[in-house]
């Protein structure tokens, strides 16, 4: 402590005690008004900020509601085409298979009962889509009327298949029950 004192008095000696201070602060009003002119001009600036993250909130909103609106519309179209598939394959293979000789009375029925069904489910789907898209008693998002509508594409997609799976079985039985005859029938040479 003592060596402290010792080196801060050599410190003051040789510095010296001719130290002065300026006085009394001046105060430059002119530094002042530029200084509020700037608060007040970045305080516009920041409200300018403000209402432009709102404008691009709003814009994002709007965005994600148009993204939602042409997800439906490209699922609607897809569900159409599936439809479309649908009532093509039962048109044109269904009159196929019911009218091949080798389709017994009684399976007709049941072919033509298997096929209604898929089409009928088809068309109740087609009902509830009309229903989710023209209520307003159906309180969804825009993203719910869309995963629903995904969902229902899904689906119709799965009938797809179920009916082609369905006409290759039949059109399997026709050939199978073809070849079976023409052997069975087949003149013997020996």
């Amino acid at each position: 402590m003592i060596k402290k004192l010792m080196l801060l008095a050599l410190l003051v000696v040789l510095i010296g005690t001719n130290v002065s201070a300026q006085g009394m602060p001046v105060y430059d009003n002119t530094n002042f008004v530029s200084f509020m002119k700037s608060l007040v001009e970045s305080g516009k600036q920041t409200a300018e900020l403000l209402k432009q993250v709102e404008f691009l909130k709003e814009q994002k909103e709007n965005i994600e509601k148009v993204n939602n609106a042409i997800k439906q519309l490209k699922a609607v179209k897809e569900l159409y085409t599936n439809n479309q598939k649908l009532y093509t394959i039962v048109q044109n293979d269904l009159r196929e298979i019911l009218n091949s000789p080798y389709i017994k009375s009684n399976e007709v029925s049941r072919v033509s009962e298997s096929f209604n069904a898929i089409i009928d489910n088809s068309l109740d789907g087609l009902n509830y889509i009309e229903h989710i898209l023209s209520s307003g008693n159906m309180k969804m998002t825009d993203a719910e009327r869309a995963e629903v509508l995904k969902d229902m594409e899904l689906k119709s997609k799965e009938m797809v298949a179920e009916i082609q799976a369905k006409t290759r079985r039949y059109r399997e039985i026709i050939d199978f029950r073809e070849m079976q005859d023409k052997i069975n029938n087949r003149e013997t040479n020996y």
